[in-house]
C-alpha cells in the first residue's frame, strides 16, 4: 500500500457545488471527513476525535508515543506493559477484555472513534455499529513500512503529523544504526517460552524483527512463519547452536505466576553447550511490551536491549 493512498480526504463540497447544491452544512461536514484505509476496511473518520476507545495495545503503544488522549482501554485480564500501566487507572473507562469488548459500556460512553483490531478482530462489526471503528494492525511481512504508516495515520487523524514524522524518522534511524552492528553479530534464534514449552520464530513472522530489520542471520530454517511459532526443544537448540538467543517469556507477559520461568527452562545441560549460553549471549526481552503491545515504543525498547547486549559483548 502506498503512503499516498492511506488517507483520502473526502471533499464532497466541490462536487456538490458543481451539482448546484448550496447546503453549506453538508459541505463542511463532508470536507472534514478523512477516509482511513485499515486492516478491516475503509472508514470515514472526523479529524481530531475527542473520545477514543482503544482496544488494541499495539495502537495504544503508538498513541502513547504521540501523546494522544485516550478515553478507555480493556482492563479485565489485560496485563499491559509497565510503560502503559497508567491506562489501567480509574480515569480510563474499562472497555472489557482484549478479546471481548464490553459493548454496553462502550456504547454508553458514546465514543467518537473506536480503534479495534488485534485480538478484538472478530468484534469489528458490532463495534462499527456503535461508532466509527478502525483496525490499525501492523503487517509483520512489511513491518517497518507498515508500522510507519500506522503511526502516520494516527498523526493525520489527530493533527500530529509533525510529531509522527519525528517519531518514525528516529525509529528508522535507530534501526539503521543498530543494523550496522547486528548484521555482523552472527546467527540467532528468537524463541518464546510458555508453560515450559518453546517455540521459535522465523523471518517474516510475528517476532521476525530481529532478522528482518536488524539483520541477524537465522540459525535455523523453518517451513512455517506461523503466528504461534515452530515447536523446538533444548536438543534442537543445542544442535542448531546459535550465537545469540533472544527470549520472550509468555507466562510473565500475561501475568501467569505458576510454573518455571524462561530462565529456569533454559538452565539445563543441553542449552549449556550452546555458544549463546557459553558467551552469555542469551537476551531476555521485555516480553509484556512485545507480546501484549508491540508498537513503536515496544520495538524501540527491544532495540535498546539488543544494543546493550551487543555493547556488553564487545567490552568482554
Amino acid at each position: 500500500m502506498r503512503l499516498s493512498s492511506i488517507f483520502t480526504t473526502t471533499i464532497l463540497a466541490a462536487s456538490l457545488a458543481l451539482a448546484g447544491c448550496d447546503d453549506s452544512t453538508a459541505q463542511t461536514a463532508s470536507a472534514n471527513t478523512i477516509k482511513v484505509e485499515h486492516a478491516q476496511g475503509t472508514t470515514s473518520v472526523t479529524p481530531s476525535p475527542q473520545k477514543v476507545i482503544v482496544l488494541n495495545p499495539s495502537t495504544l503503544d503508538n498513541m502513547d508515543a504521540l501523546q494522544i488522549p485516550v478515553a478507555g482501554v480493556p482492563k479485565n485480564s489485560a496485563h499491559l506493559p509497565a510503560f502503559l500501566s497508567k491506562y489501567q487507572g480509574e480515569s480510563y473507562l474499562n472497555a472489557g477484555t482484549l478479546f471481548e469488548p464490553d459493548y454496553e459500556t462502550i456504547s454508553n460512553a458514546k465514543p467518537d472513534l473506536i480503534i479495534a483490531g488485534g485480538r478484538a478482530h472478530d468484534a469489528y462489526d458490532k463495534l462499527s455499529a456503535i461508532a466509527p471503528t478502525i483496525a490499525l494492525d501492523v503487517d509483520p511481512h512489511h513491518f517497518t513500512q507498515s508500522l510507519t504508516q500506522r503511526v502516520e495515520q494516527l498523526g493525520e487523524i489527530f493533527g500530529k503529523q509533525k510529531e509522527a514524522k519525528t517519531l518514525t524518522d528516529a525509529f528508522s534511524a535507530k534501526i539503521a544504526a543498530l543494523r550496522a552492528q547486528s548484521e555482523h553479530a552472527g546467527s540467532a534464534m528468537v524463541i518464546m517460552i510458555s508453560g515450559g514449552k518453546m517455540s521459535a520464530y522465523a523471518p517474516g513472522s510475528r517476532f521476525g524483527f530481529i532478522f528482518d530489520e536488524l539483520g541477524f542471520k537465522p540459525a535455523a530454517a523453518f517451513t512455517q512463519a506461523g503466528k504461534h511459532g515452530n515447536v523446538v526443544t533444548s536438543e534442537f537448540i543445542m544442535n542448531t547452536d546459535p550465537d545469540w538467543l533472544f527470549v520472550l517469556d509468555r507466562d510473565s507477559a500475561i501475568g501467569r505466576a505458576e510454573g518455571e520461568s524462561a530462565q529456569q527452562v533454559l538452565d539445563n545441560a543441553l542449552i549449556h553447550k550452546t555458544k549463546a549460553w557459553q558467551n552469555k549471549h542469551i537476551v531476555y526481552l521485555d516480553s509484556a511490551s512485545l507480546y501484549i503491545a508491540g508498537g513503536i515504543q515496544s520495538y524501540t525498547r527491544l532495540m535498546d536491549s539488543v544494543s546493550a547486549a551487543l555493547n556488553n559483548a564487545k567490552s568482554e
